[in-house]
């Protein structure tokens, strides 16, 4: 399979790129900026070149998500998977009286428009008809029916990238591409912190098989753990 994975430096990301390589995928490493990889992922590509390709792509910049999916164009790749895993968690500290709304525009161009973009370039390169998957990774966060005070940024785009989800896989769905927003769960890395009950490389495992439908997902489900788990929206 030929997978894109987008926040590929670290975290959740490099788990995800490392356990692919793993399974003998190839994947497009995508990364912020070349200073975001961490020495793992450069590691991972100098053992498998023909398997990881990191390239530089800011999801918060429509012409460098464009820029790369002409180059995929170009060389004739067809994509199998996208893992829209890019995320940040702004503001945690604030209640609504103190946000600062700066935090909001920047959590939402990074976690709504990004994954949004991405799919916009991306989508036309998929397989059709093959079991190509889109997955977004979202957060408990984002449901409405576990809605917990606090956490306004992160949250409520969340909630908003869960909608999309079921907009995209509305749209997909007739080139029989599948789209699912995936809980990772709690997880130790840069964001979810040392406290976190898991580890990445767990619900790394979970997220590719899903993307690989080694786990099966009831077709009317968007909003899913790592686990294959329907998630209340």
């Amino acid at each position: 399979m030929n997978i894109l994975i987008t926040g590929a430096g670290r975290g959740l990301g490099l788990q995800l790129t490392k356990l692919a390589v793993e399974r003998g995928h190839e994947v497009i490493a995508c990364i912020r900026e070349i200073s975001d990889a961490s020495e793992g992922l450069f590691a991972l590509a100098a053992r498998s070149p023909d398997l990881v390709h990191i390239e530089r792509m800011n999801v918060t910049r429509e012409e460098e998500v464009a820029g790369l999916a002409e180059k995929l164009s170009q060389d004739s790749v067809k994509l199998d998977g996208v893992i829209n895993n890019a995320g940040v968690l702004l503001g945690r500290e604030h209640k609504l009286d103190t946000l600062p709304m700066h935090l909001l525009k920047l959590t939402f161009e990074v976690n709504l428009f990004g994954p949004m973009c991405v799919a916009k370039h991306m989508a036309p390169l998929m397989k059709e008809n093959s079991d190509a998957m889109v997955i977004n990774i979202s957060s408990e966060a984002g449901s409405m029916a576990l809605a917990y005070g606090g956490d306004y940024p992160y949250a409520i785009s969340k909630t908003a990238l869960n909608m999309f989800s079921k907009q995209l896989n509305s749209e997909l769905h007739p080139r029989g591409i599948r789209v699912l927003a995936v809980h990772p769960g709690w997880i130790r890395t840069d964001m979810g912190g040392n406290k976190a009950p898991m580890e990445a490389s767990e619900s790394a495992m979970g997220i590719l098989d899903l993307i690989e439908r080694k786990t099966k997902v009831s077709e009317e489900l968007i909003f899913v753990d790592h686990t294959g788990r329907s998630m209340p929206l």
